[in-house]
């Protein structure tokens, strides 16, 4: 939601019937082209009010069908200077935005993205996070694995169909530019006259970021130096693109920073009391895992990662890099005052000060400060609680997709920091991923073998003598761009190791995104994984379904899938440095099965052979 600047406001409608998803009136076009045909109930098949999993799949098929609608976006991405903390940044923008604009759709559009690279400088590839690109994986938008990324100057055009409802994000996957600004949010609509097993009055989206002052150029050298230069903590937590610097702070150029700058005025979300409002919530944090709570009030969980949740409910919400969540909270508290919407870092030792915004109760005006302290938030190092959100989350009784009961391939994942030729690198079983000059899509669609090395990475690691409480005795690792070769409509099992980095007493939290599907996620645990033991404890009843997830300090999380989609996915840490620096994997399954490749997705490597402007 944008926040209201206006110092009159004209009260929302708050007598509209309670609904499940924003009717297509409401759908903003923008720069955004609908073409299509009315979408008319009577051209379904008779089916009840609300939905079961099986419905939903006789639904799918008639939305692609019957209301199918075409949206079309022109976007053009370039470096502008923005205020979003209050310090002068150079930030990407789309059409002038940052973040950028909220796509919205409905189940069974075909999205059209004509992107302008006007980056004068810079490459780029947009990814469409949770999309999963079925019969399109070469819009996945994954520089250097589905696609070449598009120069300074040209025009690439991403075209899909959004199959599911549910929320999503989209982001730049080229070198670390989705910490410059270049990402934002999906809404995918139920179709129209369908029922979700949960109402509400208004739908609104949050996006949470953090920020950095450093550009990702001074960032990305770093990291890659000898000595190593880290990252080190965000400046600021940005909720939908606002936060607050602190221009007092020792060493802050002064010319730099405007505390009064109205770029940087406080998100505010203005309510009517008594109402429901289903907050569609999203991370794009390039390090920091969070929680996000708003003051006095229950959020009740609803939707995580475009799957329904049995709700349960929290006062604040654990979110992590690259995931999503609705939740549903009403506005019923005292309506003579506003309240802090705020979000802190946790899992790390940080002193990013929290994100602040305002929960603004009409008629109240929406900048009228809450007269009570900002919550403080939890305490950053409690990890118990973090683990209890992930092991509530199960799918909702009525869309339960049973997993496979068991699995064809086992593969454990061991997450670890390592040194390679004395640089700093993340590594997974002590191999630190390189991406290749030829993305793996169109080297294994044409028989392009030879540009990347075969020699699969292992299954395994040492999990008899690996001692994941302590520094590794033998810190060193290798590097590749091999990948993993998944047969075909097999189910797979995963298992993410976590263990100590190069610091004594310390390990962090990933969260691993999968490209190209969604998981079953079917137990987490401290401790090392039993192979023998701990698969005997997995959820095999009611799983969530999700696309990313974390792995806790010192523990595992495992998780199945169907390698059933055609094409070549990366799964990795969604953490920006840490897949830079290597902590990442690529699956291939069906590659025979995806149809003939555009040449637009060509053009560097050995692929320019086949590249025709």
């Amino acid at each position: 939601m944008e926040p209201q600047h206006q110092k009159e406001q004209k009260i929302p409608e708050s007598s509209r019937q309670k609904r499940s998803q924003t009717s297509p009136d409401t759908i903003p076009q923008g720069n955004a082209v609908e073409t299509s045909p009315v979408f008319n109930l009577e051209n379904f098949p008779a089916l009840p009010t609300v939905f079961t999993k099986n419905d939903f799949e006789v639904l799918n098929k008639a939305a692609v069908s019957v209301e199918a609608r075409v949206r079309h976006h022109k976007w053009e991405v370039k470096y502008e200077y923005k205020f979003p903390d209050c310090f002068k940044k150079l930030s990407i923008s789309i059409n002038g935005k940052t973040p950028g604009p909220t796509i919205v759709a409905q189940q069974g559009d075909t999205i059209i993205v004509e992107v302008k690279n006007s980056l004068m400088t810079e490459n780029l590839a947009i990814h469409w996070h949770g999309i999963r690109q079925i019969r399109t994986p070469w819009a996945d938008g994954t520089e250097g694995i589905t696609q070449c990324p598009v120069v300074p100057g040209d025009t690439f055009v991403y075209k899909f169909v959004v199959d599911r409802p549910g929320t999503y994000l989209y982001h730049a996957h080229y070198g670390m530019q989705r910490q410059a600004g270049l990402q934002g949010m999906i809404k995918v609509l139920v179709p129209n006259g369908i029922v979700e097993p949960f109402s509400y009055d208004h739908d609104r989206n949050i996006l949470l970021t953090d920020w950095y002052h450093k550009s990702t150029y001074e960032q990305a050298a770093g990291l890659s130096s000898l000595p190593f230069v880290w990252v080190e903590e965000p400046q600021s937590i940005l909720i939908h693109g606002k936060g607050r610097f602190n221009c007092s702070a020792p060493s802050t150029d002064a010319t730099l920073c405007n505390a009064t700058h109205p770029q940087c005025t406080p998100f505010t979300m203005t309510v009517v009391p008594g109402n429901t409002y289903r907050l569609r919530i999203g991370s794009l944090t390039a390090l920091a895992a969070l929680s996000f709570e708003i003051e006095g009030h229950n959020m009740t969980v609803v939707e995580a990662d475009g799957h329904y949740v049995e709700p349960f409910v929290v006062q604040n919400l654990f979110i992590y890099s690259g995931e999503t969540y609705s939740v549903l909270i009403k506005a019923d508290q005292d309506p003579t005052r506003n309240y802090w919407a705020s979000t802190k870092v946790v899992s790390r030792n940080s002193a990013t000060p929290n994100g602040l915004g305002i929960f603004n109760y009409y008629p109240n005006h929406p900048r009228r400060r809450p007269p009570t302290i900002p919550p403080v938030g939890p305490r950053w190092d409690e990890v118990a609680p973090r683990v209890a959100q992930s092991v509530a989350i199960k799918s909702h009784k009525d869309f339960i997709h049973t997993p496979p009961q068991t699995s064809d391939r086992v593969i454990v994942m061991l997450n670890t920091q390592n040194r390679v030729n004395g640089f700093m690198r993340w590594s997974v079983n002590n191999v630190s991923f390189n991406m290749p000059h030829t993305p793996y899509l169109i080297a294994l669609k044409h028989n392009l073998l030879h540009t990347f090395e075969q020699t699969p990475p292992p299954d395994n690691y040492d999990h008899e003598n690996y001692d994941i409480f302590n520094v590794a005795k033998n810190v060193n690792a290798t590097t590749s761009n091999s990948i993993y070769r998944l047969k075909f409509n097999t189910t797979v099992d995963i298992i993410l190791q976590n263990a100590n980095t190069l610091n004594p007493n310390n390990s962090e939290t990933h969260p691993w995104h999968l490209h190209g599907h969604d998981f079953w996620v079917l137990g987490y645990g401290n401790g090392k994984f039993n192979q023998s033991i701990d698969p005997k404890n997995y959820n095999l009843v009611n799983p969530i379904m999700k696309n990313t997830i974390p792995v806790h300090p010192y523990g595992w999380t495992a998780l199945r899938f169907r390698a059933d989609n055609p094409g070549v996915w990366a799964f990795h840490c969604h953490i920006e440095s840490h897949f830079f620096m290597g902590m990442g994997v690529v699956f291939e399954e069906g590659i025979e099965k995806v149809g003939k490749l555009p040449t637009s997705i060509m053009g560097c490597g050995e692929s320019k052979r086949f590249h025709r402007p």
